[in-house]
């Protein structure tokens, strides 16, 4: 074998060795503990003591499966949570915070690749002719100097310990958190719009119920002044059915401010400005189920927003203590620059004017007055804090759920029984109204009883909105709503 073929064989081997020295430094380990869903004590059922009615046919089975127009059946509420979705702010804020997040993943990759710039450059020089000397014949020396041409450069940080890796690792979670973000603001949103909705119902029922008073108490008041005329009654009960008539109408001025704000709260969810709303279903009419699915507490792992978005925080700081771990070991970077220069276009590319140049180093951290080491330690510690705010936001949930299924059940309950007072109290007025016709009892028995019915149709009015409102809470809990 000659010796030109013994020196080509040497150049492969070693170019053999370098490509996967190289390559195994880009694939090399990555330090740092790898994520792992940690280890959550989830309970078999959820709190139901208070409400053993709300039950699942089926133990798999939840309302936050649904839809969310499956639940909210109100066309007009249906139509609002379009408009919130497709114009709020917040919602349009979030998206744009994905977008940032995805923008960061990809900055963060770049680090993973060699960076190649080039550039053309060219350069003139003119000394005096009496500093260039002269030429060996003695004529004067050249005193006019131009070149140029193009060039390139590359530069590559070997991610043998990870260190990009794992920032990469950390941004895709981040980003993960983000979108978490979004749906989260999703569900929020269509529990605000929901409830706003409900409540503004309710206090169209409340005007209406005061409305509707004070059409009775003034009549009431008439028949007072008629009586007193006639002398079978007395100024005393007219002044009294003047005090139920003030008191109705004295109700009116804060309704309409109330429905006012309601309003524009409402709009702004919409994302425009302060405008009146449309109407649906009056608040008595919404659908309530008797039973509810809710599915078992370990569904909320998946199901819940808010969950998730910590559970990917979590996975980002674990991913940024392999960041700080790789710092304490050595950093290996190559460099490169390669290019032509002449001082005539034509010449640049030939061979002789061709130039190149390459280097390797390798750098490790001596003394850095132990900013590495407290670098690693705040991301251990930041990394605690997010298990701890994952553990935090897990128990709240189960709180959520718990809360909302007993508030389900007893509001029910409670508009339920005071449905009973109303009828009770409107036959009652209607009984002392009869009697005091009749001369057969006072009007304070009237001034009463009218008290009564109308405070009872008031908290009526509120229990509706409530019962509502409720069915509202169980189903954001559950984790409904972002799909």
């Amino acid at each position: 074998m000659s010796a030109t073929l013994v020196v080509k064989r040497v150049e492969q081997l070693v170019g053999g060795a370098l490509i996967a020295l190289i390559m195994s430094m880009t694939v090399g380990c990555k330090v740092g503990p790898d994520y792992k869903r940690p280890t959550v004590n989830m309970p078999e059922s959820y709190r139901q003591t208070l409400a053993p009615d709300i039950a699942s046919a089926s133990p798999t089975s939840s309302i936050a499966d649904e839809k969310w127009p499956m639940i909210f059946q109100d066309s007009a509420l249906q139509r609002l949570i379009q408009e919130a979705l497709a114009n709020n702010l917040d919602l349009h804020i979030a998206a744009q915070r994905v977008l940032e997040a995805q923008a960061q993943v990809g900055i963060a990759r770049s680090q993973q690749l060699p960076s190649i710039s080039g550039s053309v450059g060219y350069s003139a020089l003119q000394i005096p002719t009496s500093l260039a000397g002269t030429k060996n014949d003695g004529a004067p020396a050249n005193s006019f100097y131009r070149g140029g041409g193009p060039s390139a450069s590359a530069a590559w940080n070997l991610d043998f310990w990870g260190l990009y890796r794992r920032q990469s690792e950390a941004a895709r979670a981040d980003l993960l958190a983000s979108e978490w973000g979004q749906r989260a603001t999703r569900t929020t949103l269509i529990q605000s719009v929901a409830e706003a909705y409900f409540n503004l119902r309710s206090l169209d029922a409340q005007m209406a119920i005061t409305e509707s008073t004070i059409k009775a108490r003034k009549d009431s008041l008439q028949l007072t002044q008629a009586l007193e005329q006639g002398g079978a009654g007395s100024l005393a009960d007219v002044r009294q059915a003047e005090e139920l008539l003030h008191a109705a109408q004295a109700n009116l001025p804060e309704l309409r401010r109330q429905i006012v704000i309601q309003e524009n709260t409402i709009s702004v969810l919409l994302g425009h400005n302060p405008e009146g709303i449309d109407r649906g279903l009056p608040v008595e009419e919404q659908p309530h189920p008797q039973q509810i699915p809710t599915g078992v507490p370990s569904q909320l792992l998946e199901r819940r927003p808010d969950v998730q978005q910590a559970e990917a925080k979590l996975a980002a700081a674990n991913a940024r203590i392999g960041v700080a771990r790789a710092q304490y070991f050595p950093q290996i970077s190559l460099t490169s620059l390669g290019g032509a220069a002449s001082n005539q276009l034509n010449a640049i590319a030939t061979g002789p004017n061709a130039y190149w140049y390459a280097a390797g180093s390798i750098s490790e951290p001596i003394f850095d007055g132990g900013r590495i080491r407290s670098n690693y330690r705040l991301s251990k510690a930041q990394e605690q804090e997010m298990l701890l705010e994952y553990q935090k936001t897990i128990l709240n949930s189960l709180k959520d759920v718990s809360n909302s299924l007993v508030s389900y059940k007893e509001t029910r309950e409670r508009r339920e029984e005071q449905s009973e007072q109303v009828k009770s109290a409107a036959d009652a007025v209607r009984l002392a109204r009869l009697r005091y016709s009749g001369g057969n009892t006072s009007y304070l028995e009237v001034l009463t009883t009218d008290t009564d019915l109308y405070s009872a149709q008031l908290l009526l009015a509120q229990a509706q909105q409530q019962e509502a409102a409720s069915l509202v809470l169980v189903y954001a809990a559950l984790g409904g709503g972002w799909q």
